[in-house]
């Protein structure tokens, strides 16, 4: 810097020429404040994890910030910004990709507000519910859990399993404290973590904020059996809003009272329980941290092939498996490496009310360590089987059997003449009542007593016969089994970028996976004048014609739009220069690698629309300049 200023000072105009001092002023302020930038960058990396350096360019580039800031913010709450809904949207059509369309499942879209019958018969009403507890001094209230989590080091295998009282206490004994103002805390409170509303004008006409997507799937199955034809397996997808009434989210993106989930609910019949599309992925392996090793305090994961989590009874069913796998290369798409991925089982008590095995697929963060990006639950019937009691109506399939059989069936027939002059006004009572007799039962006491008692009504051998006939059996009605694969749409933007997220030579760098990129292409005219900005709008104009996500950007200098560009991880920039104005060529550079390639504008659609389908590499997209 002093060197810059000698050498100022020596060409300077001792006359006092104004535009020379100006010029002075700006070059040397110009490098005094990227000399200060640059060192603060470097401090700030270093001080500050990957969460606060995500979250600030969030804000700062549109990602997601916090929601209501004017109004001083709502915790629990999140806006996503114009980047963020994109890349937001690209993953939840990844998720299509992936999943929907090569397995042929159906995606429906139902109503967030549901009547409080469909949460009852769900068990939310009385499961869906955390232990809070409140300061006595400032009346700050907080999961009782959570806080011996966060402040007396504990797990959640052992938080889960306590009850309120035992919460309470153990807050006491290890002097947990308010986390606002240090003071004492009362005792813990179950709260129902559904919002409430009322349907209409009728305040006895409960609803519920739907907590999660499953149960819109569950009451509509008669008509999705219908668009299956009734054959089994079918998956049925919804992908919208939940509601979660948080005692107090404190986790960002990660902890939200609204957000995006994607439930795929997949039926199949129990009795042929067989994965076919799981052939091509026995020997794919899996990290799991077993259920029975929790409990002996070991997290270390078991490494086991598909085939062996199977054989060994790791994974009860073979589509709870294959959904596992699939999750794993979903996520492996959006960046995360296998060793960062695993699949922890839940203990009996950690499980939801309606599952028989569950596992969390959890994923390795800066901040908060191994944290649930789907969960896994194998629902057996429960759910169906609930809504058929609740609602009256038959939510079975039916199976035809491959061969028709036919059985003998044990019948009784009342013989009236003997009957009407015993019974007299009674005997269509006596039938009626008789009719409902095991038939066994009734031969069993005419043997041992020699007559049955059907109400208040004696019944003797004489009065019935005991028949046999051959019923054919065509098939029979079951109630299907479902595992569930469920995916939170807004954690999976915040793991992506910070699985992207790098610095090169002190710079910000979003290497965000090319499909996910919410700006495809950044395009830049090399300086704003002799018809380059021109050129560089036509160009522009044309991307976004061919159906790409572009920018145009002509602010500051080149290099300073590069930095802007690779921040919010744009894979491809094109830079129009003087030579395009000769040749219709562009400079490409790669967001990644920082090398460049010099292409055609006439063939940038084709070669662009192959590179971001991965069919080439940046290398073929044109030539060394």
């Amino acid at each position: 810097m002093k060197l810059l200023e000698n050498q100022l000072d020596s060409s300077f105009n001792p006359l006092g020429n104004q535009q020379i001092k100006q010029e002075r002023f700006i070059i040397i302020s110009t490098v005094m404040i990227r000399a200060i930038t640059y060192e603060w960058t470097g401090r700030y990396m270093q001080t500050h994890d990957k969460y606060e350096r995500i979250s600030e360019i969030a804000k700062r580039r549109g990602f997601f910030w916090p929601s209501y800031e004017i109004y001083g913010g709502v915790s629990g709450f999140m806006t996503l910004g114009p980047l963020g809904s994109i890349l937001k949207r690209k993953i939840e059509d990844e998720f299509r990709s992936f999943f929907i369309r090569p397995l042929g499942l159906y995606e429906i879209e139902t109503s967030v507000i549901m009547p409080g019958k469909v949460f009852e018969a769900s068990g939310h009403v009385s499961h869906f519910k955390e232990p809070m507890i409140e300061c006595r001094k400032c009346k700050r209230r907080f999961r009782a859990d959570h806080l011996l989590q966060e402040f007396a080091k504990m797990s959640d295998t052992e938080t889960e399993k306590m009850n309120l009282s035992e919460l309470s206490q153990e807050i006491k004994t290890r002097k947990v404290t308010c986390p606002e103002c240090s003071s004492d805390l009362g005792e813990s409170k179950q709260f129902l973590t559904m919002f409430t509303t009322t349907i209409g004008p009728y305040s006895e006409s409960i609803g519920y904020g739907r907590p999660e997507a499953a149960q819109g799937i569950f009451v509509e199955f008669r008509r999705l059996n219908e668009c299956a034809r009734g054959r089994l397996p079918f998956g049925v997808v919804q992908i919208g809003h939940a509601l979660r009434n948080e005692i107090s989210p404190r986790q960002g993106p990660i902890r939200l009272r609204e957000f995006t989930i994607i439930d795929v609910e997949f039926f199949f019949d129990p009795e042929n329980a067989h994965c076919k599309p799981l052939k091509g992925l026995e020997n794919e392996t899996l990290r799991l941290i077993l259920a029975e090793n929790k409990l002996k305090g070991k997290e270390e994961p078991v490494e086991a092939t598909v085939k062996e989590a199977l054989e060994k009874g790791f994974v009860k069913a073979e589509w709870q498996a294959f959904f596992m796998v699939r999750s794993k290369h979903f996520l492996m798409k959006l960046g995360v490496s296998e060793d960062k991925q695993r699949f922890i089982e839940k203990l009996e008590w950690e499980r939801a009310h309606y599952s028989v095995q569950g596992f969390d697929q959890e994923i390795l963060l800066d901040r908060w360590g191994w944290v649930e990006v789907s969960g896994h639950n194998y629902r057996t019937d429960y759910d169906l089987k609930q809504h058929m009691r609740f609602s009256g109506v038959d939510m079975r399939v039916f199976k035809e059997h491959d061969r028709r059989a036919e059985r003998e069936e044990i019948f009784i027939s009342p013989i009236m003449s003997r009957i009407g002059p015993t019974f007299k006004d009674s005997a269509s009572q006596v039938v009626e009542l008789i009719s409902s007799v095991n038939p066994i039962a009734l031969q069993a006491r005419f043997k041992e007593d020699g007559f049955f008692m059907a109400g208040r009504f004696k019944i003797l051998p004489e009065h019935v016969q005991v028949k046999r006939r051959g019923i054919e059996e065509r098939g029979k009605h079951f109630i299907p089994h479902v595992v569930e694969p469920s995916f939170g749409s807004d954690r999976m933007v915040y793991i992506a970028l910070e699985y992207a997220y790098r610095t090169k030579e002190n710079r910000t760098v979003l290497s965000l996976p090319r499909k996910l990129a919410p700006n495809e292409i950044g395009v830049f005219p090399l300086v704003s004048k002799d018809g380059l900005p021109e050129k560089a709008k036509q160009v522009h104009e044309m991307l976004i014609n061919e159906h790409f996500n572009a920018e145009y950007d002509e602010s500051g200098s080149i290099g300073r739009r590069y930095a802007r560009a690779d921040e919010v991880g744009t894979p491809l920039q094109i830079t129009i220069d003087y030579q395009t104005l000769l040749d219709d060529t562009v400079t490409i550079r790669d967001r990644d690698s920082w090398k460049q390639v010099r292409g055609r504008i006439e063939d940038l659609p084709a070669s662009f629309k192959a590179f971001f389908r991965h069919e080439i590499e940046f290398e073929s997209l044109g030539s060394r300049p």
